[in-house]
């Protein structure tokens, strides 16, 4: 996550009860304050990006608690960092005990020890391919997903992040077109900006990306979900739209079926000196049902009448 304010990051990571500092390179940890201005200082190499904090909360399931010792969660940050890319540049490596879960956060600054700018391209997927990674290395347990998630234990960032990750999902279960998906967030709380081109029309062919707000705190699509945008989501919508109208339309069909009268089908009674045998219709071959044939019936009247007016044959 990027920030803009060194000062505000450092005193949440160093200010919790019993935070602890695992590691750092290239800050002063005489003071608090000796830490901010030492991210201050080297900021100013680089004056241009307004976002020049990095901040990354490295969490783990409780089920590993035994395992990650100060110096194993140390190794794997510093493994991380290396990893991603954090490399050449001041960080803080602090660890928290506030919650159930062992974890340390990570503070550092995204101008590097030559005032050049760490990148966050793809950060988010990079983000997922080292923790599985350092996860299967190390034998650490994998999480089943947000849906475990304990709200109760998360603060700040984490706990507003995954609430819009929540509003989202069951929006995108419930909802059937963008105005309804629109007002399903306000009524959790979150606001959605489609974020267009500079000096571009409002035309969504000018569209850039998307951004979620919520409680002060703003992120991008990405970070809330993988391969979240404007355009999934209208397809999502559009295809909650189409199966809800053939549940109608099925429902419908089903009624009307179950109002009209049952037809009664005529069968000729058997006869009782033949035997029943259930033979397929072949129609005019049938030879267990003839076909009647007012003509030749006719034909055979006349014949007979011929025959009487004759007289037999000697």
């Amino acid at each position: 996550m990027k920030v803009a304010s060194f000062s505000r990051c450092v005193h949440y990571v160093t200010g919790k009860e019993e935070a602890r500092i695992l590691a750092s390179d290239g800050v002063l940890l005489t003071s608090t304050h000796d830490i901010i201005d030492s991210f201050e200082f080297q900021r100013q190499m680089n004056p241009r990006i307004s976002k020049p904090v990095g901040h990354i909360a490295l969490s783990f399931l409780p089920e590993d608690k035994d395992k990650l010792t100060d110096e194993m969660m140390t190794k794997i940050a510093k493994e991380y960092m290396e990893l991603m890319g954090i490399k050449d540049t001041q960080f803080l490596l602090v660890r928290h005990f506030d919650n159930g879960n062992p974890h340390c956060h990570l503070v550092y600054n995204r101008i590097n020890d030559e005032g050049k700018t760490i990148t966050d391209q793809n950060d988010f997927r990079r983000n997922e391919q080292v923790t599985k990674l350092l996860k299967r290395k190390y034998g650490l347990t994998f999480s089943k997903g947000k849906g475990r998630t304990k709200t109760e234990r998360l603060r700040g960032t984490e706990k507003t992040k995954y609430e819009i990750y929540h509003a989202v999902g069951t929006g995108l279960l419930r909802c059937k077109s963008w105005p309804e998906f629109v007002n399903h967030l306000k009524a959790n709380g979150v606001e959605v900006e489609l974020v267009m081109r500079r000096n571009a029309s409002k035309d969504l062919k000018d569209l850039q990306g998307m951004r979620f707000k919520k409680d002060g705190y703003t992120f991008k699509a990405s970070q809330i979900r993988r391969g979240l945008s404007y355009a999934a989501i209208l397809s999502k919508l559009d295809s909650n739209a189409e199966k809800e109208q053939q549940r109608t339309i099925n429902s419908q069909a089903r009624l009307i079926q179950a109002e009209q009268p049952r037809e009664e089908t005529y069968s000729e009674p058997q006869k009782h000196n033949e035997p029943s045998i259930g033979i397929p219709s072949l129609g005019l071959f049938d030879t267990t049902n003839p076909v009647y044939d007012p003509a030749e019936e006719e034909f055979r009247r006349r014949m007979q009448k011929k025959k009487k007016k004759r007289g037999p044959r000697l």
